[in-house]
């Protein structure tokens, strides 16, 4: 990190893509690695206490702790990068927010209002759709799409715990929340309404198995799953007598060409 150990410095590499809250790493179990040691600096941009107010224009004023400013979105190095590259960032006007210390790609889209948190990664040509929220730390590979009131949960407490990891090529419907640390492998599509969590149970369709989740060890969304939100009975007399029944996240197939046109209708909005 540079300047070593200073919350500015920790925040341009954050920014730059120099250093990330969870890497790829092939070694890994499930392809991933948490960096315990970026958590904490993070939380050590919160540590003071001190406030102030940037007043970028009109109606534009915030007022927030001094180690968390708004992200430079216009002329900083990664800003100008993208468009040296023909991918400039798309930041559509009417109120989003992205704080210092989120790293965004080349061609990365944001229709507001939204907001990404410090610590977020965002990759290239990936589409943050309106009310949608990119928590701290989480991971969002590229050619994602995050429809619109997406939740994508945040980390940073404690250290360590692996926060939510979207990898490329997934679709995520309007009004899912993927929470607690879920990893979504790539390709997969998350339907409109499904809220998954680390703990939650994934009910498997096509090869017939249940797939769950820990806290330390959160939930895996398989590669190419296409997931619908669904009911499972509950047991018991009373249950029984009123009907009752529990949300549950459904593999009702695997990804195929039908799949693919369905979710590649946004390109045009990019």
């Amino acid at each position: 990190m540079s300047p070593a150990g200073t919350t500015a410095g920790i925040l341009a590499d954050l920014d730059a893509g120099r250093v990330r809250a969870a890497y790829p790493d092939a070694s890994s179990p499930e392809g991933w690695r948490v960096d315990p040691d970026v958590q904490k600096a993070i939380l050590g941009a919160f540590a003071d206490r001190e406030t102030r107010t940037w007043d970028l224009g009109g109606a534009m004023q915030f007022r927030d702790r001094v180690g968390l400013p708004v992200k430079n979105l216009l002329d900083s190095p990664e800003a100008q990068a993208a468009l040296a590259a023909g991918k400039p960032w798309r930041i559509v006007p009417g109120g989003s927010s992205v704080r210092a210390g989120v790293y965004l790609a080349p061609g990365v889209t944001i229709i507001p209002p939204s907001f990404i948190n410090i610590g977020a990664w965002v990759g290239e040509g990936t589409m943050v759709d309106s009310h949608a929220l990119v928590g701290s730390c989480a991971q969002i590979g590229s050619r994602v799409h995050l429809s619109a009131g997406v939740q994508i949960g945040g980390v940073l407490e404690p250290p360590g715990r692996r926060p939510v990891i979207v990898e490329d090529g997934v679709f995520v419907g309007a009004q899912a929340a993927l929470l607690e640390g879920v990893l979504v492998q790539h390709g997969a599509v998350v339907a409109a309404g499904v809220i998954l969590t680390g703990t939650s149970r994934l009910y498997d369709l096509v090869n017939e198995r249940v797939l769950t989740g820990t806290l330390d060890e959160p939930l895996v969304v398989p590669a190419g799953a296409v997931v619908a939100p669904g009911v499972r009975g509950v047991t018991g007399e009373f249950a029984a007598a009123h009907g009752l029944a529990l949300s549950a996240a459904i593999i009702v197939k695997y990804r195929d060409e039908r799949t693919d046109a369905r979710v590649a209708l946004e390109e045009a909005l990019r």
